[in-house]
């Protein structure tokens, strides 16, 4: 059952609905002594994977430099970053918007990220003797455990990015993560739609998790693998679940159609 009213997926489809980028962001401050860069690039991609900022909502230059209380410099640097990503696309003559959601692109996200991430934790399991990344593992698995209890799903999905970034720091190959992270837009997007739809399953994440983090723990390649495996699923699977869910497919499309309309209407 969804645990939202049609009405409200309604409001949630349209791109623009009055909240300015500003109250969208409220909240984030920039600390002046770090790259600003980093830093708006983070705060744009966590507000654009977590649909609050919507698919087909331009993204002003001007309007985010006053959020930020930024030049245009960085804001600009990191819109490219988050073009690169796959996140916005700048029309010509028109501006830059987020674009929309697409399956093809989440399906192909997910097949990188099982590779590389089998990868990972096969070294992980292979360095086992690294106690301090070890107990890092262990205590973030726990704090997961708790945000599940919680039902604090933001908790839980920040979490678990750490969980996976700290496989691949624990591999020795932090770098690739960066490479993992810039693919996962659109596997994010969806994800959070999900939760809209009510589509959790915490406690089962949970215990694969704990199967992972055990198998590297014992350092086991061939079982950390084959735990990261069953936890991330084959395309198959992925697709099969989204088939499942013919109302969450539809959604997406209202954003995608949204998406066109509205910048149909700012070319006009």
């Amino acid at each position: 059952m969804a645990i939202l009213s049609a009405a409200d997926r309604s409001q949630l489809a349209f791109p623009d609905s009055g909240e300015t980028l500003a109250e969208v962001l409220s909240g984030v401050e920039l600390d002046q002594q770090q790259g600003l860069v980093g830093q708006i690039y983070s705060a744009l991609w966590d507000a654009i994977v977590s649909v609050r900022i919507k698919p087909g909502r331009i993204i002003s230059e001007s309007e985010l430099g006053e959020a930020f209380k930024a030049s245009k410099t960085p804001v600009r640097e990191a819109l490219i970053r988050l073009e690169n990503a796959g996140l916005v696309e700048v029309v010509p003559k028109s501006g830059t918007y987020v674009t929309p959601i697409r399956i093809e692109r989440y399906i192909e996200s997910c097949f990188v990220r099982l590779q590389l991430e089998s990868g990972a934790v096969r070294r992980a399991a292979q360095r086992n003797h690294d106690v301090a990344r070890l107990v890092q593992l262990e205590a973030i698995l726990q704090r997961q455990i708790a945000a599940v209890e919680a039902d604090d799903y933001e908790r839980f999905f920040n979490l678990d990015q750490s969980l996976h970034e700290s496989f691949f720091e624990m591999a020795g190959i932090s770098g690739v993560w960066d490479v993992v992270k810039r693919s996962q837009g659109d596997v994010n997007r969806i994800r959070h739609l999900k939760r809209i739809y009510n589509i959790k399953r915490g406690p089962l994440v949970i215990a694969q998790h704990k199967a992972i983090v055990a198998a590297i723990r014992a350092g086991e390649p061939d079982a950390a693998e084959a735990a990261l495996r069953d936890h991330l699923g084959s395309l198959e699977r992925e697709i099969d679940e989204l088939a499942a869910h013919p109302d969450l497919l539809a959604f997406i499309e209202t954003l995608n159609t949204s998406h066109a309309r509205f910048r149909g209407a700012r070319r006009s």
